[in-house]
């Protein structure tokens, strides 16, 4: 009787304590921070699959792989030291396979845990004060900037302005008011509230938008409900020795089982850097953003979320540019809901609403001008609003996306000129910039996706009906054209698959036809020197809709340490929309050496790839490498397309040490020599440049970390092909910041 009574206590202690090995793990959606159900695992001998809750049950094991599998997220992986980094935090996210099926790429601010196949950026990009500026680590993303510090204009695969899709969820957008984009859309993103921000890359991903060259999508960071109150909080501040820049970013949020209340804010200030030969470059600027974002649990099926974002940037140096920015003042409201039905195939219904109210002014009174001929400050406002409702659809293997969305934007402003000196002394001349023009947009789309065990497949479509018109036509506008209206039916196609030979290698074939209408800049600006060049440019409301015909290939290998990929496209574009100067036209300035107008272009040609290699090569040491080329031909005039960046070569070394509170990094990049210009538009070769930056971030304790650097540690003396020219007597390109160190801390209560 003892032995046995022994024999049951020793049993029961072996229990409890296999009980209290055994621990749980949330598998969350990296998107909308829901559970995962249904997602299978392995991990040693054991397995199951997780619960409505999306946990899983499992016992630590040194040297095991956690896999998983899910029908929506595909099936990855898990290193044993990320197994025990996700035990430590409870959670492990993944991003849906809609993503991974095309040819996307992910860039997570806010580093999620373990788990995760998204790239992750650092400190230092929640404090930017640009959205822009952040895709700059994007292989194959460059910037056409105007200023040293502000307005980083993108540009990917050569593709520019309207030519890229760029939204915040999936809807909202902003319409620069400023007719030189000193404020694109990407200017009024908020990073510190952007949990990741997805490229889908070419006119394959048409949910979203008119994606003629790529989606930019910036998703914002998701409520997360709590069973019980939860205060959590970030607070971030740095300083840069080059340029003085000091920038502050901090969060707080309060959640419960019903709401989760999110309040955010930034600040950022600096003067004038030297680049590598310790000239100057004017780059003054001071950029605010302060917002709230509110999150309701109507029920267990719905939520709804509530958002608003004010945008402040004042007396902003723009040196490549008559004028510089005096103010900018934005607001960026946003409305969503969200139903969940759980039913046998309608799985979610979403929909939202947003404004978008810039308000900008630019002058030349700070400017330093001699002799001082005039004064010129143009305020000028848009107003963007707009909508989307889409509905999800999902069997055992297949899911179906349809839904319509709409936007009208509206721009006004008066450019005015007072003369100083000359014949015109005294008189003051005012002209209409956007001759308050509107460009609305209606569409349908829809797109369904087919999973397989070795081929998976993808159709997207869009119909969009785009109408412009202007209400305050100018004289000398009309002079050129008696009818201002068009109306455009514009269709939208991708078709693509992916071919899995094997649990390592993939291939993917994506061919689309993505369909444009002319910007408000193309249609309707109205005599002001806006390109590259100092000719003035007239717009066109006649332009024909111009076509991206793109075929990209995508090849990957994936290993449990290692990821390689090669994105190949080949895009044909027809009615290309470009400028041609006409000697007919007569410039507003006597200075100006002409008048481009907006025309169609026959034919152009791009083709390219971006290829990208991640490899773990020890538990403590990871390396990234990435190149990206473009090369733009156009056909009619067989002379290389304008604005193109040269090769791109990118690696970085990083470490993980003292079981993952030190990480330092290393990064190169090697920019080739620009020797494709387009001299018709004024554009010369750039030399070739290398960079050395380097990094280390330390946690001090579980709160407190702390990050330090130093940026062109070799004081390299350089300028990216894109960037625009200072004006005056000796021309100069806008050169980049030299050496400059940089040391952050932050306190993270989350």
């Amino acid at each position: 009787m003892k032995i046995k009574i022994h024999f049951l206590i020793i049993t029961a202690c072996i229990l409890c304590a296999n009980i209290v090995d055994a621990q749980h793990i949330q598998l969350l959606d990296f998107n909308k921070q829901l559970p995962i159900e249904g997602a299978t695992f392995i991990y040693g001998e054991s397995k199951g699959s997780s619960d409505a809750k999306g946990y899983i049950l499992i016992e630590y094991k040194e040297h095991i792989t956690l896999e998983l599998s899910h029908l929506n997220y595909g099936t990855w992986k898990i290193s044993p030291a990320d197994v025990t980094d996700a035990l430590q935090r409870g959670r492990i996210y993944k991003d849906e396979i809609s993503y991974s099926l095309k040819p996307a790429t992910v860039v997570a601010l806010h580093t999620p845990v373990s788990g995760s196949s998204v790239l992750t950026l650092g400190t230092r990009d929640r404090l930017a004060h640009d959205g822009g500026d952040l895709l700059n680590s994007i292989a194959g993303f460059g910037s056409i900037k105007k200023s040293g510090s502000y307005g980083f204009d993108p540009v990917f695969r050569g593709f520019k302005y309207d030519q890229l899709n760029i939204v915040i969820d999936g809807i909202q957008s902003a319409s620069a008011a400023c007719p030189n984009r000193m404020d694109p859309p990407t200017s009024q993103v908020a990073p510190n509230m952007i949990s990741h921000i997805e490229v889908l890359k070419g006119p394959h991903s048409l949910r979203f938008g008119n994606a003629f060259g790529a989606s930019i999508n910036y998703v914002s960071t998701a409520p997360e409900f709590t069973d019980k109150k939860n205060l959590s909080g970030r607070l971030t501040s740095s300083f840069e020795t080059n340029g003085s820049v000091t920038r502050n970013e901090g969060t707080i949020g309060l959640s419960c089982k019903n709401y989760d209340l999110r309040l955010f804010g930034s600040f950022a200030k600096g003067t004038d850097y030297k680049d590598g030969n310790e000239v100057k470059v004017p780059a003054d600027f001071m950029r605010a953003s302060v917002g709230a974002s509110l999150g309701f649990k109507l029920t267990q099926k719905q939520n709804a979320i509530v958002s608003a974002t004010r945008n402040i940037a004042r007396d902003t140096d723009f040196p490549s540019l008559p004028m510089d920015l005096r103010s900018d003042d934005t607001w960026l409201l946003m409305a969503k809901h969200e139903f969940n039905p759980e039913g046998k195939q309608l799985r979610s219904w979403k929909s939202s609403v947003f404004a978008t109210l810039v308000d900008h002014k630019m002058d030349n009174l700070l400017k330093v001008i001699n002799p001082r001929t005039m004064n010129a400050s143009t305020p000028a406002m848009t107003r963007t609003y707009g909508g989307r409702t889409e509905g999800s659809w999902q069997t055992a293997k297949s899911r179906f996306f349809a839904g319509a969305d709409f936007r009208i934007d509206m721009a006004e402003g008066t450019r005015e000129r007072a003369f100083l000196t000359g014949p015109n002394a005294g008189k003051v001349f005012y002209d209409k910039v956007w001759q308050d023009g509107t460009i609305s947009k209606s569409a349908l789309f829809a797109e369904y996706q087919m999973s397989g065990t070795e081929i998976s497949l993808i159709f997207s479509g869009r119909l969009e009906l785009n109408s412009s018109d202007i209400a305050d036509i100018a004289t000398e506008f009309e002079n050129n054209y008696d009818n201002t209206s068009s109306t455009d039916f514009n269709p939208s196609f991708s078709l693509g698959g992916i071919w899995h030979a094997g649990k390592s290698i993939s291939a993917g074939l994506w061919l689309g036809r993505a369909q444009r209408s002319g910007s408000m800049t193309e249609r309707f600006i109205n005599y002001l020197p806006v390109g590259q060049d100092a000719y003035e440019l007239l717009g066109n409301p006649k332009l024909l809709p111009e076509v991206n015909n793109e075929a990209d290939l995508n090849l990957s290998y994936k290993t449990e340490k290692s990821t390689i990929s090669v994105d190949l496209f080949a895009s044909l574009l027809k009615d290309y929309i470009s400028s041609e100067k006409d000697t007919t036209l007569t410039p507003k300035f006597p200075t100006s050496p002409g008048v481009r107008q907006f025309v169609n272009t026959d034919k152009a040609f791009k083709t390219g790839f971006e290829l990208s290699w991640r490899q773990k090569i020890a538990g403590f040491l990871d390396h990234n490498l990435s190149i990206a080329y473009t090369y733009g031909q156009n056909s009619l005039t067989d002379e290389p397309l304008p604005e193109i960046a040269p090769l791109d070569i990118r690696y970085t070394l990083k470490g993980n040490f003292i079981e993952g509170d030190l990480h330092p990094a290393v990064n190169f990049r090697y920019v080739t020599k620009q020797d494709r210009i387009s001299v018709d538009y004024g554009e010369t070769e750039t030399p070739g440049f290398t960079l050395i930056d380097v990094n280390l971030t330390y946690r001090i304790t579980k709160y407190l970390s702390t990050t330090a650097g130093v940026q062109n540690l070799l004081n390299e003396s350089y300028y990216e092909h894109l960037n625009r020219t200072i004006g005056g007597t000796t021309p100069r390109e806008i050169f980049a910041p030299g050496r400059n160190f940089f040391l952050s801390l932050t306190l993270d209560l989350n």
